[in-house]
């Protein structure tokens, strides 16, 4: 009788136990199909960047990687994209969360003017911070004849991928010295092809905007003698006068086979967002950037120009209040 009421109870256990597991199955079933579960509160960021090869996709794989591991329910990946303009539209269209782009292009989208003209206006931009200056590179090879952007005049050049911050640098400098696109035979390229090009000899000379060193002006070098064509402080202050985003900069001595430095414009990158976004997932992406600079420099060395000090330097748009929020607090600290 014992080992018989012993069994029964045993068999009572066991069948509880199976009974529980298939109500907490079930439940976490419902739970994923209602929209309950860990899994279904992810916040997905897609951050635009640019071309594979610059520094935008670069940082922008550090930064995913960072907001995966330190900001509980995100879920970042990273687009490749022709960069600024087309960055801008992806944020106007809520096709991305998060993006790199030139401060110009971002002014452009943001009140409606340039290659946004007929676009129409990108209103919900909103800035998370001024990361470091973008340097107009002018680059050709020796042997082109090419040392002043006045010899630019009946050459075939490569002025950045369509809608890129590129190539409105590329079209607005060339206006400065008086040189339209009627007066080159004008080829609109990334930055992977127009140095492609270059090896090739397929153009004479090509326009990246992007931070140094530039990858792909890197890799030119290792089988050309790269020559980086000066763009002079005078028409640099004139063009500033109509688009105050220019500044005349140099690109340091040995940044690619220049053994001088040389004169040339830039531009300030942002990383910018929506304004729909959550003020406190902004001011964790902000904390988190600022909390782990040492990665981003790490990844690419534009980085160690990103500090505190110059995050309002050149940004065109309101900053997003999540962003002002972390900026204040390490400011009263």
């Amino acid at each position: 009788m014992k080992k018989r009421m012993s069994l029964l109870l045993a068999l009572m256990l066991i069948f509880g136990t199976l009974l529980a597991g298939c109500s907490d199955s079930q439940e976490s079933g419902k739970d994923s199909a209602g929209g309950n579960s860990s899994s279904s509160e992810k916040t997905f960021l897609t951050i635009a960047t640019g071309g594979s090869s610059g520094p935008y996709f670069a940082l922008g794989g550090a930064l995913s990687n960072l907001f995966n591991e330190k900001i509980d329910g995100v879920n970042a990946s990273v687009q490749s994209t022709g960069a600024s303009a087309v960055n801008a539209t992806l944020l106007g269209t809520k096709k991305a969360e998060i993006a790199f782009a030139m401060n110009d292009v971002i002014s452009y989208a943001y009140t409606g003017e340039e290659v946004f003209k007929d676009k129409g206006k990108v209103e919900n931009l909103r800035g998370i911070a001024s990361l470091y200056p973008n340097f107009v590179q002018v680059v050709t090879v020796e042997g082109t004849g090419i040392n002043e952007i006045s010899d630019l005049k009946g050459k075939r050049v490569g002025v950045g991928a369509p809608g890129s911050g590129t190539e409105v640098n590329a079209r607005q400098i060339l206006s400065a010295h008086g040189i339209t696109y009627e007066d080159i035979d004008e080829d609109f390229l990334s930055y992977a092809e127009s140095i492609e090009q270059l090896k090739n000899g397929a153009v004479d000379v090509a326009f990246l905007t992007s931070g140094l060193p530039n990858a792909t002006i890197m890799d030119l070098s290792t089988t050309h003698d790269v020559k980086i064509v000066p763009i002079r402080k005078e028409p640099i202050e004139k063009l500033a006068e109509e688009y105050p985003f220019y500044s005349s900069e140099m690109i340091p001595a040995g940044t690619y086979d220049n053994e001088e430095d040389v004169e040339t414009a830039a531009v300030m990158t942002l990383l910018v967002t929506r304004e729909d976004l959550p003020e406190e997932l902004v001011y964790n992406i902000t904390k988190t950037i600022f909390e782990n600079l040492n990665v981003l420099v790490e990844t690419h060395s534009t980085a160690k120009k990103i500090t505190l000090d110059t995050v309002e330097k050149g940004m065109s748009v309101p900053l997003h209040p999540g962003a002002e929020k972390y900026y204040k607090e390490i400011n009263n600290k």
